[in-house]
């Protein structure tokens, strides 16, 4: 048995062996499941950051770290080399998240000096 599986874009796809639709639909459910993966690792890291802001800003540190952020950037190519993860796609992707951390910690900064101007007492998560 055959289907057609329709090509991205235009032209109408050629028929696929029932086999290869199997196995194409096997991948695919477990990039599916690794894409959770990653979305649910993403949160818990974020939510540890989140507390690192907290804590940043009810001692007036800055937002950024930039020898941290270097050495994480160092680390993370060299995990991505023994992973067999192209580096450069691995930094791009750890300066992505480094500037969402410093943005989330800026607003906590922000929100902190709002409180203590109000007379709040700085609250930790």
């Amino acid at each position: 048995m055959t289907t057609s599986t329709p090509g991205p874009g235009s032209t109408p796809a050629r028929p696929v062996d029932a086999s290869v639709q199997a196995e194409l639909t096997r991948l695919r459910e477990s990039i599916d499941n690794i894409d959770a993966a990653v979305v649910h690792m993403l949160a818990e890291r974020f939510k540890c950051t989140q507390q690192v802001g907290h804590l940043k800003a009810a001692h007036h540190l800055p937002p950024a770290d930039p020898a941290r952020e270097s050495r994480q950037i160092t680390r993370l190519r060299q995990l991505a080399e023994s992973a067999r993860l192209d580096p450069a796609f691995a930094e791009k992707l750890l300066n992505f998240i480094i500037a969402e951390v410093i943005r989330h910690h800026e607003t906590i900064a922000d929100e902190s000096r709002t409180d203590e101007s109000r007379g709040d007492a700085p609250q930790l998560p």
